[in-house]
């Protein structure tokens, strides 16, 4: 703080307290006066010669302020005029005197709630009449005097009025009001009495000033040139407008325009904007109603239509997520972990996972890989768009047709990226194990490129002829069997088995999600049906046959017509008690009855499991053995692979006869026929192996085999039991008929192990890894000698071939 001033005059006066404004002297300003303690100083002054100290406060946010929170250096000020506001507040105009210092804060009575203060005059020491502080005036004056030619809002007048006036103390503060300074540098310059330095300080910010308007000058130059440019444009448009509204022509360039504009608002990318403003060039040279013209509009029309930058925000919520799965599918917990993973590591990633799941969903028929897949769009949060595979044959169908054949078109996948209108739907691609192959290419090999996650961020279509990002997309695709869909194929997607449901689990679904569906569906009041759970299951056992639930359905929303048939018919009836009665009327007889169960344990008949597109099933084989020339027969629609298996069987009981008590050279003198019923049905694979070398054994053995058990695996030459796939359904397919005891491969008892608890606990497994083993609990007796059992026959001198187990029927029981 200078001390190159003179104090003239010590006065008591009210203070008031002003936020983010500081009031220069020689300035005038209105201020709207609205807490309690500004409107009490202000009509204290108003009462006492209207004069007041006005000074700043340091900081704008604090409301109500201590003496500490006030500049000391403010302006002495007279208000010249007053007016009170509707909402009580005062709005006053005040006019800057002199600076002036509070020297002390004075205690004001009771009842004036404000500060008063003791105030002193700051009078600055005149400068000395000499060279330098004239040329200092001068400079500040020209400067001024340029700032005012450049700023239209300070009037040219004041440069009158101020060239009058020898007063430098005056002049300077009078420049710096027409000054537009912040806060700071506006109480820095109050605060600076010594004239001198505060000359150089206004000098400063004159040159400051007037950077920036030189700088808005040129600027509003550049500007004006534009618009000139502008004008001139729109004036030879305009020219060319006429001339084309002569030629008819006019709308055409107006169509032209807006898809030009269109392009510029969606910020395509640079290979795509390329692309349009060619097309667009060619267009304004062709006459509307030409072939190219046509081609060359659809090209670009479907350039813009597809999404370039819009995507849907994943909904991250877990429980949400979870709770729409189970609303719409029982059971399925592999694809809904997989969802939720998928949840939680873009919750935790966020932006920087940009690859979003390929998921490949197989199952049979009915158990709801499609509807599946809508849930899992809903429980995201995205957009869904479904493409059938089911037999195309064309790869144009994938990658679009190119531009030079009449009716070209992009391919499904941009089509539905078109149809969702954002980046990061949900494609289902249903039936992907259903496409064929023919001249017109390969659509299996298409796909390659749309489901590799390191290739389709630039999928080129045909059609579009630019890269397109496919990265964001989730691709969730559909197949009924898995070996149909090659290789290359599948290495890209990730496998989720959906198995058939049990009978248990098709119980619940009629009764949680079929039947309030149909209910719905046919306006019917649950109120007014009753269907116990006998008969749901008569429905599953006697009247549908699938792994899914699509023909209970059918059958349920039968009984639903039939029933409200019956309503209709019967007015006072008010329930229908679907009775078994009821159910053989209205859906005919039985269509599928369980096979007859065996009473009696038989020779060369051996139940086998089977896995079908629509679930499991019993499979029997059935041995005849007749004296013969060698002669082996297989019949039963069996496929190369089934026949393979056949023959291996044999070639095993032939390598062991001598254990089974059988001459080495027992089939030249017999004929076999081997013969798996239902000879209608196709039948192949290798799962029925020991199922045909136990028969086999049996029958040559002339030992029965038990009534109530089944088996399943692959055998080698060698007694080998090696794992087969498909173990749930066949496992289930036995629970179905009653069947206590299976005989599975010991390879696979992980598989088991993942649905084990799904599976009836009167069901019996036993793991086995070689014949020995199945025979040994499959026959009534065991055929085959062991070599212990030799050495102790011969010290005992018996000559029996064949040694019978304990008995068996006594332990079982």
């Amino acid at each position: 703080m200078e001390n190159l001033y003179k104090t003239v005059e010590v006065k008591m006066l009210p203070v008031l307290p002003l936020k983010n404004l500081v009031a220069l002297p020689k300035s005038i300003i209105p201020v709207v006066v609205g807490r309690d303690i500004s409107i009490k100083a202000v009509e204290y002054a108003l009462e006492h010669g209207k004069e007041v100290f006005v000074t700043a406060q340091k900081s704008m946010d604090i409301e109500h302020p201590a003496k500490k929170d006030l500049f000391e250096i403010g302006t002495k000020a007279t208000i010249l005029q007053s007016a009170v506001l509707p909402n009580n507040s005062i709005k006053i105009l005040i006019e800057g005197n002199c600076r002036a210092k509070i020297n002390k804060f004075v205690e004001a009575d009771k009842k004036h709630r404000f500060f008063m203060a003791e105030i002193v005059d700051l009078l600055p020491v005149p400068l000395e009449d000499n060279i330098e502080n004239k040329a200092l005036w001068r400079n500040i004056f020209d400067l001024f005097t340029e700032y005012v030619r450049l700023n239209e809002k300070v009037p040219e007048d004041i440069l009158n009025i101020l060239s009058g006036i020898q007063d430098f103390d005056y002049l300077m503060d009078t420049v710096a009001v027409q000054i537009p300074l912040n806060f700071q540098a506006r109480q820095e310059f109050l605060e600076t009495i010594d004239l001198k330095k505060r000359a150089l300080k206004l000098s400063l910010l004159l040159e400051n000033e007037l950077e920036v308007l030189r700088a808005e000058k040129n600027i509003r130059k550049r500007v004006q040139r534009q618009i000139e440019k502008n004008q001139k444009d729109y004036y030879l448009h305009e020219q060319m407008r006429a001339i084309q509204r002569e030629l008819g022509r006019d709308d055409y360039q107006q169509e032209i325009n807006e898809l030009r504009e269109k392009a510029k608002k969606l910020k395509l990318p640079a290979q795509a904007q390329e692309k349009v403003d060619s097309e667009l060039k060619r267009l304004e040279s062709m006459q509307p109603t030409s072939p190219e013209a046509s081609v060359s509009r659809n090209y670009v029309d479907w350039l813009l239509s597809v999404p370039w930058h819009q995507a849907t925000k994943d909904d991250i919520s877990f429980e949400q997520a979870q709770k729409i799965l189970d609303s719409s599918h029982a059971g399925m917990k592999k694809v809904k972990d997989r969802i939720i993973e998928f949840l939680a590591a873009k919750k935790f990633a966020g932006a920087k996972l940009k690859k979003s799941p390929i998921i490949c969903l197989v199952g049979p028929p009915g158990v709801g890989k499609t509807s599946l897949a809508i849930s899992i769009a809903q429980s995201l949060g995205r957009k869904l768009v479904r493409i059938s595979l089911g037999g195309m044959r064309d790869e144009a169908e994938i990658r679009g047709h190119r531009r030079t054949y009449i009716g070209a078109m992009p391919g499904k996948i941009i089509q539905a990226m078109k149809t969702a209108k954002v980046l990061n739907p949900v494609i289902v691609l249903d039936e992907i194990d259903k496409m064929a192959t023919d001249f017109r290419g390969d659509p299996a090999s298409a796909l390659l490129e749309v489901l590799d996650p390191e290739q389709n961020r630039e999928f080129t279509d045909y059609f579009l002829e630019v890269g397109y990002d496919l990265s964001k997309v989730m691709f969730i695709t559909t197949a009924n069997v898995a070996d149909n869909i090659p290789y290359p194929l599948l290495d890209r997607m990730e496998l989720i088995y959906l198995s058939g449901y049990t009978q248990q689990e098709k119980l619940e679904i009629a009764k949680k999600f079929l039947l309030p569906k149909l209910f719905q569906e046919y306006a019917f009041k649950p109120e007014q049906i009753r269907i116990d759970d006998d008969i749901i299951k008569s429905i599953l056992e006697e009247y549908v046959k699938e792994a899914g639930v699509r023909q209970l359905e059918r059958v349920l929303a039968t009984i639903l017509r039939k029933s409200i048939q019956e309503l209709l018919d019967n007015k006072k009836l008010k329930i229908v008690n679907v009775t078994a009665e009821k159910l053989e009327k209205w859906l005919g007889s039985v269509k599928f009855k369980k096979p007859d169960k065996r009473f009696e344990e038989k020779i060369g008949v051996v139940t086998g499991l089977a896995w079908t597109e629509v679930g499991g099933d019993l499979l029997e084989v059935e041995i005849a053995v007749m004296k013969g020339k060698g002669a082996l027969t297989i019949t039963g629609q069996l496929g190369e692979v089934m026949q393979e298996s056949a023959q291996a069987a044999m070639t095993y009981i032939r390598s062991r006869s001598k254990d089974l008590g059988l001459k080495e050279d027992f089939y030249s003198e017999l004929d076999i026929h081997i013969h798996v019923p239902e000879g209608a049905i196709p039948k192949d694979g290798p799962s029925a192996g020991i199922t045909m070398a136990t028969a086999l054994a049996s029958a040559l053995s002339k030992v029965p085999v038990y009534k109530d058990i089944a088996m399943t695996g692959e055998v080698t030459l060698q007694g080998r039991v090696l794992p087969v796939g498909g173990l749930k359904e066949k496992l289930l397919a036995a629970i179905r008929n009653d069947i206590k005891k299976v005989f599975v491969p010991k390879d696979n008892f992980n598989d088991i192990k993942e649905f084990i608890t799904e599976l009836d606990d009167s069901l019996e497994l036993v793991y086995v890894d070689n014949m020995d083993t199945v025979l040994s609990g499959a026959l009534t007796k065991f055929p085959i000698e062991r070599k212990e059992e030799k050495k102790k026959n011969k010290k005992s001198n018996k000559n029996s071939k064949v040694v019978n187990k304990p008995d068996n029927k006594k332990k079982r029981k």
